[in-house]
């Protein structure tokens, strides 16, 4: 980061509270708050799409899961203000560390897609306004590409409800991407390698990197299902996040099912 970002961090933090507070709340005509109405994001019940009868085939089928990192999806975040109510209302870890496990238990391959910024990224000359949110906080920063000093313990580290999956000697961690999609890193390739055609996509945050994972798997020709209650996003006054990809989910993914769902489809196979 910059040299003056300490300082400039605590002011956007306070800042970013308030505007999260507005973000998250209505006030009613009595003058009442009242939280967002998770029922926009029920399914309609007359819908026109029809479903794709994805079936998962475990010879080709890979959990890939983005972004599953503190400073995402931990109360310790300088993000949690916008992301927090999203997280917990989805259960986004607990319904992940479910997919880790069942992953492993399958015996599917577990992709990381991780998100990594270096002092080096901190002066870019062209940024658009989450680049310009996530650098103001230091999300996911690290001290450089070649040493983990400052790692354990920081931001860019991974949950520690997903440690014991992550590291278990099996789970491929691809090289980071630095905007929203995979198109930086090696993630098709890791897939490609592993034989997989077949995607079930996770993580952070929905409408940013999920969205354009997705996007850029199913232009490869992949299978893409994402789990729509093990994902979040940032709730602002601009917009709800969950909300805008779940709409385009509902439109281009081959599946999108909740996490009780692809368990019961992941045994069935």
């Amino acid at each position: 980061m910059c040299n003056n970002c300490k300082t400039c961090r605590r002011s956007f933090l306070g800042a970013l509270a308030g505007t999260a507070a507005a973000g998250a709340f209505a006030i009613t005509s009595s003058g009442t708050a009242r939280g967002a109405d998770v029922s926009a994001y029920a399914d309609p019940p007359n819908a026109a799409l029809p479903a794709t009868g994805m079936q998962l085939d475990l010879k080709r089928v890979a959990l890939v899961v983005i972004d599953p990192q503190v400073d995402f999806m931990s109360p310790k975040s300088p993000a949690w203000p916008v992301v927090g109510e999203s997280v917990t209302e989805q259960k986004t870890v607990p319904n992940l560390v479910r997919l880790f496990k069942a992953a492993k238990g399958t015996d599917i391959p577990v992709v990381i897609s991780p998100h990594y910024y270096y002092p080096h990224d901190h002066h870019w000359k062209v940024e658009g306004p989450l680049e310009i949110f996530q650098h103001k906080l230091g999300m996911f920063d690290r001290k450089g590409p070649l040493t983990l000093d400052g790692f354990t313990g920081s931001g860019a580290e991974w949950m520690p409800e997903f440690k014991e999956y992550i590291e278990d000697g099996k789970t491929i961690v691809c090289s980071p991407h630095k905007l929203y999609g995979p198109q930086a890193n090696d993630l098709v390739l890791q897939l490609g390698k592993q034989g997989v055609n077949q995607v079930i996509l996770a993580g952070m945050a929905a409408n940013l990197c999920v969205e354009s994972h997705l996007r850029h798997l199913l232009e490869q020709g992949f299978e893409v299902a994402v789990v729509r209650d093990a994902i979040a996003a940032a709730k602002l006054p601009d917009g709800d996040g969950y909300l805008a990809a779940l709409i385009n989910f509902r439109f281009i993914a081959n599946g999108l099912w909740t996490t009780d769902d692809t368990l019961k489809r992941l045994s069935a196979v």
